[in-house]
């Protein structure tokens, strides 16, 4: 088996490439996937958790408190939280709530297949038979389904930019109107970063002061070596060395 039997997995973890435990699980589904390894039982399981638990953070707030209250959450209670956050639930067609109800039953099944014969879960006996390779694809296929159907849904979902952690390139609706409609200007004074003036439509303006060096860090660590070097390599000029002189 390959990676090929989830393509729906594999699409939400390129999706999510930053989030170090994500990848981590997902390699280690592609190494048990590729040794047709029981374990792949295990890593399918943990793979949804960890999706849920992605979408989960993207929408928790104070305000609106989603995380399981369970001090050790199950894969079933992340998964309502996952479909509570992307409001799932809501819809009022009966034939959906069925499809949404049969995701759960997806989930629980594989558990329940993962407790009783995943080798990377719970101790198990050892001369246990191993799984017939129609077992593992069906967990794996199960898992990519449930992964799927929330992924497609994330993105079918309003984000709050104040406390998304997606990358700028996920708002490109709301990028298109700021870069429409917003102008910029900037402002230089003596001893004093500069300071961007965002113009708005009504006439009204957003400063925002900064220092170069921190603007060319968060934009393009590339540009700020190559700033840094030019500096480096540039004289001091004739006002500093007079100050340095005067202080000595």
């Amino acid at each position: 088996m390959s990676l090929d039997w989830c393509p729906g997995i594999r699409e939400a973890c390129a999706h999510w490439r930053n989030a170090p435990m994500l990848q981590q699980t997902f390699e280690a589904l592609e190494r048990t996937l590729d040794q047709d390894n029981d374990a792949c039982i295990d890593c399918s399981k943990t793979v949804i958790e960890v999706v849920c638990q992605t979408i989960v953070t993207s929408f928790h707030s104070r305000k609106n408190p989603l995380r399981p209250p369970q001090e050790t959450p199950t894969l079933s209670d992340w998964l309502s939280a996952a479909i509570k956050a992307l409001r799932l639930g809501d819809v009022r067609d009966d034939k959906f709530k069925k499809l949404v109800s049969s995701h759960h039953k997806l989930a629980d099944a594989l558990n329940d297949l993962r407790n009783k014969a995943g080798p990377a879960s719970h101790g198990k006996d050892p001369y246990l038979e191993r799984l017939a390779l129609h077992h593992r694809r069906s967990a794996v296929l199960a898992a990519d389904a449930i992964v799927a159907f929330l992924h497609k849904a994330y993105l079918d979902t309003q984000l709050d930019p104040a406390s998304s952690r997606e990358p700028w390139e996920r708002f490109e609706t709301e990028n298109a109107q700021i870069d429409a409609q917003i102008g910029l200007e900037v402002h230089l004074a003596d001893d004093e970063p500069p300071t961007l003036r965002f113009l708005l439509p009504g006439g009204d303006e957003l400063p925002l002061r900064i220092e170069v060096s921190r603007l060319l860090y968060l934009l393009d660590r590339g540009a700020y070596v190559e700033a840094l070097n030019a500096a480096r390599g540039s004289p001091v000029p004739m006002d500093e060395q007079n100050e340095e002189q005067g202080g000595a």
